[in-house]
């Protein structure tokens, strides 16, 4: 972890952790009448449950397509119900990550105390609505983790996970990436919009996804793609063709939580017609961190970025121009002197992609779904340079969660197949979605299969099988690095051999060579780190380091 956490921990112990905590961890919504809804949920087979009007089937792809109906409650209760087994393998792989970050087992203790003052005010910020949403799903959360917090409250935190990790930065990946384009941009002149999404808290918790339809009793229906036991957006469209992705920015670590971003996305979806609309919805909320939201809007024919912070607010929209990008920095004149914005574009890998995005979408002239997608798929850097795979520079990082696909004009949506953005594009159409569920039960998969994009030929390569071998050596080096456990120097070359492009895996080799005193090797493998396409200035910096203690040594 950076240091910084430390300090902010230890600032917060002076404060007084119990101040406020003990009342948030006792908070419940409004839940009255909850004992009149069904809860009895019909298990029809391995891969199809129902309850009442609302089911969940798991389609030939592997992906979950759930459909939800009612009010707050019944359709958190429902969620719940239905999606059980969901909600707790994601919670389970979410706080098998933190105790892999965080082995010891006081300072998790520690830790708990810090995330229930951080968040002792989160409830005040979130609609009663959602409240009760998260309620009726947390009441089929795993009880294997009340003694860090009682489950409404714990499901409550796990809404801002996306927040905290893009201020840590030490959490999640952070390197999402997003286009829309538009008029003679596109093949029939419609609104195309495509996104990345790198949210990483473990493979485990990538595996199972969901497309959710949801029907409210009130706003508009929408579609999400998302996760056991979340109810906010970070990629969604509703009926009238608005949709919503979310992309960090450049954030200070946060002293009090507020509004989660995917609260305000889903927002968002469920009850904005417009991108006017949107802006207003976004502005009443407060954030606690730096997001950047793209709405597409198919009534508009186009898409705008809505930039918000803790204490800042912009709206970003082209000039003559028919296409937006998106990755992690702001754009809009609101942020054009703020010092974390400037420094994210100087010194984080931000920039490049939106420079390789304009690249991609310049050679591509005229877009269409495949294209997109393609797009999305990239592994090369500006001007094709090789990067290695898993370079954060890279449009496509080879760990996202989820790559999706929307032409909101004609209501249709592609969402990825595991592995990562690299599976099957599965197509979706929400007008036949929805119809087809208000019928009844459906026992079927709702997606429109004739208009699936195939799976990227590049994971049948054995340079697919070795970056899957490079993932699981990494991680294995970096925690024996991390716990001072010696390492084979064998790995070092492995390393190399499996990803020879990526500067990391050049890094890490050296650190393994330094470690042994073989510093004359350690100066080789730096010094061929360097010559790669190295992600950040930050990690730029920690090479000419490396290189310099290593002659030192020498």
């Amino acid at each position: 972890m950076k240091m910084r956490i430390p300090v902010i921990l230890l600032i917060i112990s002076f404060l007084g952790i119990s101040c406020g905590v003990n009342r948030s961890l006792e908070q419940k919504p409004v839940i009255e009448g909850i004992n009149e809804i069904d809860t009895a949920r019909t298990r029809h087979s391995e891969s199809y449950f129902s309850l009442g009007k609302n089911q969940l089937y798991k389609n030939h792809h592997g992906i979950w397509e759930l459909y939800l109906e009612g009010n707050a409650l019944e359709r958190g209760v429902a969620n719940g119900s239905l999606t059980r087994e969901l909600i707790q393998h994601q919670e389970t792989a979410f706080m098998n990550k933190l105790q892999a970050m965080v082995p010891s087992e006081s300072y998790r203790g520690f830790l708990k105390k810090v995330v229930s003052w951080f968040n002792r005010k989160m409830h005040d910020h979130v609609l009663p609505e959602y409240q009760q949403e998260i309620y009726g799903i947390s009441r089929y959360a795993s009880n294997d983790y009340d003694d860090f917090a009682p489950a409404y409250v714990r499901m409550l935190y796990l809404h801002g996970a996306h927040d905290i990790g893009h201020a840590l930065q030490d959490l999640m990946l952070v390197g999402c990436t997003s286009f829309a384009a538009w008029e003679e941009k596109t093949e029939d002149n419609q609104l195309l919009i495509g996104r990345n999404f790198d949210f990483y808290a473990g493979d485990e918790f990538g595996k199972q996804k969901i497309v959710a339809f949801v029907n409210p009793d009130s706003g508009n229906k929408f579609m999400m793609y998302t996760w056991g036991g979340m109810i906010g957006v970070v990629s969604g469209m509703n009926e009238k063709g608005i949709t919503v992705t979310i992309n960090a920015g450049e954030s200070k670590m946060p002293l009090v939580a507020k509004t989660p971003i995917s609260l305000v996305a889903r927002e968002i979806l469920q009850y904005a017609a417009n991108t006017s609309e949107a802006i207003e919805i976004a502005k009443k909320r407060e954030v606690f961190v730096s997001e950047s939201i793209m709405v597409g809007s198919a009534e508009e024919r186009k898409a705008i970025l809505i930039e918000v912070s803790p204490s800042n607010f912009g709206v970003y929209e082209v000039e003559n121009s028919n296409e937006v990008i998106c990755s992690n920095h702001f754009q809009s004149e609101a942020y054009a002197n703020d010092s974390k914005n400037l420094k994210a574009i100087e010194e984080s890998h931000s920039k490049y992609r939106y420079d390789r995005m304009n690249e991609l979408l310049s050679q591509s002239e005229i877009l269409n779904p495949e294209k997109a997608v393609g797009i999305l798929r990239n592994r090369k850097g500006l001007n094709d340079v090789s990067l290695g795979y898993g370079n954060e520079k890279a449009i496509n990082q080879l760990l996202a969660h989820h790559g999706i696909v929307f032409k909101p004009e004609e209501k249709k949506v592609w969402v990825s197949a595991n592995p990562y953005q690299m599976g099957e594009f599965v197509a979706y159409d929400l007008d036949k979605a929805f119809s087809k569920f208000q019928k009844g039960l459906v026992n079927a998969s709702v997606a429109d299969e004739e208009l699936n994009i195939p799976q990227s030929a590049f994971i049948e390569t054995e340079a697919f099988k070795d970056y899957e071998k490079y993932r699981k050596l990494e991680h294995d080096v970096k925690l024996s690095l991390s716990e001072d456990i010696p390492v084979e120097i064998e790995k070092a070359e492995k390393l190399v051999k499996l990803n020879p492009d990526f500067w990391e895996a050049w890094y890490l080799a050296g650190i393994i060579y330094y470690e042994k005193e073989d510093y004359k090797n350690a100066v080789i493998h730096f010094k061929q780190a360097d010559r790669r396409e190295v992600t950040t200035r930050p990690d730029e910096e920690r090479i000419a380091k490396m290189i310099r203690k290593s002659y030192r040594k020498l």
